[in-house]
């Protein structure tokens, strides 16, 4: 009986493959270039990785939020603020997420958004108790038929560092020339 037993249990264990290896399933979620913004560079190389990446939590952990005493405030370009008035006035980090899916969900999966932006440490200079960041950008946003979308101007940020992480409060865009800037793409996608 006993050898009876141990026998169905042995084919039972075989029959059900409880032995095998099965194949690694995917990931959830997509791989990210995230790092934790222990610097200043760190947190600008986020914001570039964050756009490449079409990662909204990752661009959304580089604004200040509850965290802070500071408020997150947008200075749109002159020519996006004549162009999109009433859009600015309650501008928030809130926005900046909405702006973000909206773009993203306007490229193509399979294609990175661009932005090039400046590391040399002539971008950095502090200013009290904050960091500035000054430099001029790039955008290209990838269409399917069509050419990229280009966006340029410069940027001015403004950093903190709150429990040793960095991160923007303050955040004034300008134009180049007549080129369309970011604060253009952000009206334009809102």
């Amino acid at each position: 009986m006993k050898n009876l037993v141990f026998i169905m249990m042995l084919l039972s264990a075989v029959s059900c493959d409880i032995f095998e290896t099965r194949d690694a399933e995917p990931p959830d979620q997509s791989r990210s270039n995230y790092q934790p913004a222990t610097s200043p560079e760190t947190l600008i190389q986020n914001l570039i990785n964050s756009l490449a990446d079409k990662d909204v939590v990752n661009y959304q952990n580089t604004f200040v939020t509850g965290l802070s005493n500071r408020v997150f405030t947008y200075v749109p370009s002159s020519t996006a603020l004549s162009r999109f008035q009433n859009l600015w006035l309650t501008w928030n980090t809130d926005s900046e997420v909405q702006y973000f899916n909206n773009m993203k969900t306007s490229v193509p999966d399979e294609l990175p958004v661009s932005l090039s932006l400046s590391l040399s440490p002539e971008s950095f200079s502090i200013f009290g108790d904050s960091l500035k960041y000054n430099s001029e950008y790039f955008i290209s946003i990838p269409q399917r038929n069509s050419d990229p979308l280009i966006f340029q101007g410069s940027l001015e940020l403004s950093m903190i560092n709150i429990r040793t992480v960095w991160l923007v409060y303050f955040w004034k865009d300008n134009a180049i020339k007549d080129n369309p800037s970011w604060s253009d793409l952000k009206g334009s996608v809102y």
